[in-house]
């Protein structure tokens, strides 16, 4: 799921980009304009994605041990 909204993050990130500098809205333009159903789907998809990454802020990250440490005794 964190990958996913990674992914989902960063085709947010990058159209907001584009709207930015160029006035472009990428996603618009491949589902039919801003306001056509496709767009605003995918647009409340990216946002749901933006929402679960605010809980990965909050994870405690733990460090992968590596495998040579585990338990050889």
């Amino acid at each position: 799921m964190n990958k996913t909204s990674l992914v989902l993050i960063i085709i947010g990130a990058l159209n907001w980009g584009l709207v930015g500098l160029f006035g472009f809205d990428l996603v618009g333009f491949i589902f039919g304009g801003s306001d056509s159903i496709l767009s605003r789907i995918i647009f409340t998809v990216v946002g749901l994605a933006g929402i679960w990454a605010i809980s990965i802020l909050f994870k405690k990250i733990v460090p992968d041990t590596p495998r040579t440490a585990r338990n050889e005794a």
